[in-house]
């Protein structure tokens, strides 16, 4: 085995002692103000995530990326509505279809928000070639799938 290569044992280790770090320091990583008073959960800041990347997006869109029923999703949406994170509107081209946006008065602050943790992964990432970058996302992927079906 080269210097500094890990067997699966070694690995398993490794992230096991690495991972409570990494949530603990995701934990602490304050909202911004505006949004301190609202109990979001980590499902919020993943759907909230997808609509600054992605921009404005239909409920089904959202539960399909967030791999969650869209009764789940418009339930989200709904509670973030009310607390006026979220706007929701009509798509005028499907009126049945409803489109999600972060209302203008906390795009700013979620934006700067998520900004923080994407610099450091894009800092981790950038040395690592496009086939490194997907291997990597796609271990944490299949960690998830892993972790979810022991459930």
């Amino acid at each position: 085995m080269s210097a500094g290569a890990y067997g699966v044992d070694e690995a398993t280790r490794a992230l096991l002692l690495l991972m409570p770090r990494l949530v603990g320091r995701a934990k602490r990583i304050p909202p911004p103000e505006p949004l301190r008073a609202l109990q979001l959960a980590p499902r919020h800041l993943s759907l909230l995530a997808y609509l600054v990347f992605d921009g404005p997006l239909g409920v089904k869109e959202l539960a399909a990326r967030l791999e969650v029923a869209p009764a789940t999703v418009s339930l989200m949406v709904a509670d973030l509505s009310r607390q006026g994170v979220l706007e929701r509107r009509e798509d005028d081209a499907d009126r049945r279809r409803t489109i999600v946006s972060i209302a203008p008065a906390h795009e700013r602050s979620v934006t700067d928000w998520l900004a923080a943790g994407g610099r450091a992964w894009q800092t981790a990432l950038e040395p690592l070639t496009a086939d490194q970058r997907r291997l990597f996302v796609e271990t944490l992927q299949a960690y998830e799938r892993e972790v979810t079906r022991q459930e």
